[in-house]
């Protein structure tokens, strides 16, 4: 498997990812994720759709909190045939707990803890901690990447306008 040496850091320190990167035009990859009721979720329970694919470290950070919050917010926005989807290493349980918590009920938590197929196959499995690394990819209904954003620093927040924008252009 491919390995990205200083691909992302944290709080100033180099990290490495294992995956390819991720390239706009590119046929999205499949992924198996479990969701928070333990059911196995791939991309083509989303066909036809436009999605944002959000990975974050662990929902219980600060930064992967304020994102989950404000991609809730601006999913209550969008039409039928789009989805913001957070997945993460947390576990379906916790996940679960965090949303009821937090009244998160528009983005759709997934947990990549069983075979890290996403962050293996995303590019965003940071080796060094068996998480995965800030980014984003949208995804068109035809399902080809149509925007893809690896945050660099992973304590950092994506750039929001970017993400909204392109998924509004997928979803049309």
């Amino acid at each position: 498997m491919q390995e990205r040496p200083g691909s992302v850091t944290m709080r100033g320190n180099p990290l490495t990812l294992v995956g390819p990167e991720i390239v706009v035009g590119q046929k999205a990859p499949d992924f198996t994720l479990v969701d928070n009721e333990m059911g196995v979720v791939s991309l083509a329970d989303y066909a036809g759709m436009a999605l944002a694919l959000v990975s974050v470290p662990s929902l219980d950070t600060p930064t992967c909190a304020i994102e989950t919050r404000r991609f809730n917010a601006e999913a209550a926005k969008l039409g039928e045939g789009v989805r913001i989807l957070t997945i993460s290493m947390d576990l379906p349980f916790a996940q679960k707990r965090w949303c009821g918590a937090m009244g998160i009920d528009k983005v759709q938590t997934l947990s990549d803890h069983r075979e890290a197929s996403f962050g293996l196959g995303y590019g965003v499995l940071i080796k060094e901690l068996r998480l995965l690394a800030r980014a984003v990819f949208v995804v068109d209904k035809k399902g080809v990447v149509t925007y893809s954003e690896l945050v660099k620093e992973v304590a950092d927040e994506p750039f929001y306008a970017g993400v909204l924008t392109a998924l509004a252009q997928a979803a049309s």
